[in-house]
């Protein structure tokens, strides 16, 4: 809510002064998975009408996913794959081609954190990027060097009506546990964590894109000719630290025509 109070707002003053009218849409998900999901979409959408009559040019999109987790399958995985798709159909389907969300500094330390309990490499240590290009659009993340801490204070400041997500409170999901039993005993014994360790993303970010390109340029030494196996031999003469890097990016398609047949 603060992000799209400070959106609307910096829209409003660019045309103010004499800047194209910038018409901005907040999109919603609607998961269907707690009792309070039809309020939370009420308070958005009647938030969305008192900042139009403050001369917001905002307009409000919901959209329901009718989730249906299989057995075994992780809830949350299957929700943030239906939440992204929701919100690339409605910015699409608004003329968007700019997607903002809210993290902050302090997700960007829990899901370091979190993908290093994984035993994730450098590209999932890079956690969230602050700017992506995917399916034509463009997705940021303005906030993601301040800590929640300022939004909070920006929420106070400005009196803006919020919904906390009771869900945020339920210890089985390995993210409520890290943000509530883990972080404040991290920051209590290092106050500068959550910072350390989004600056450690940052740097993963840096190393996982020089390790995309070193794989490039492997696997366009060691690929055969017809695009889609690669050659033992060249491939042998690379440090295995190299092979392993290699065969991680060809596996995951990530090359030009890369991928397993």
């Amino acid at each position: 809510m603060a992000l799209l109070h400070a959106t609307w707002r910096a829209a409003r003053d660019l045309a103010g002064q004499g800047a194209p009218v910038l018409p901005v849409h907040a999109l919603h998900v609607h998961h269907g998975l707690s009792r309070f999901a039809d309020d939370w979409r009420d308070h958005c959408a009647r938030q969305c009408e008192r900042w139009r009559a403050e001369g917001a040019d905002l307009h409000f999109h919901v959209r329901h996913l009718g989730l249906q987790p299989q057995a075994g399958e992780s809830l949350e995985a299957l929700a943030r794959e239906g939440r992204y798709r929701a919100l690339a159909d409605m910015a699409r389907g608004a003329g968007c081609r700019v997607v903002l969300l809210a993290h902050h500094r302090d997700d960007q330390a829990e899901t370091f954190l979190l993908q290093a309990l994984r035993g994730a490499g450098a590209a999932g240590l890079a956690a969230m990027p602050r700017a992506i290009e995917r399916e034509g659009l463009r997705w940021l993340r303005p906030w993601l060097a301040r800590p929640r801490a300022e939004i909070e204070a920006y929420v106070a400041a400005h009196r803006i009506a919020h919904v906390e997500d009771d869900s945020n409170a339920d210890p089985r999901h390995a993210r409520n546990r890290l943000r509530l039993q883990v972080m404040p005993a991290l920051r209590e014994a290092f106050p500068q964590a959550p910072l350390a360790l989004a600056d450690a993303a940052a740097r993963m970010q840096d190393a996982a894109e020089c390790l995309g390109a070193l794989a490039d340029l492997d696997l366009a030494a060691v690929r055969d000719l017809d695009g889609r196996t690669l050659q033992a031999g060249p491939l042998a003469a690379l440090s295995p630290a190299r092979r392993r890097n290699l065969l991680r990016h060809w596996l995951a398609g990530a090359g030009p025509g890369g991928g397993v047949p």
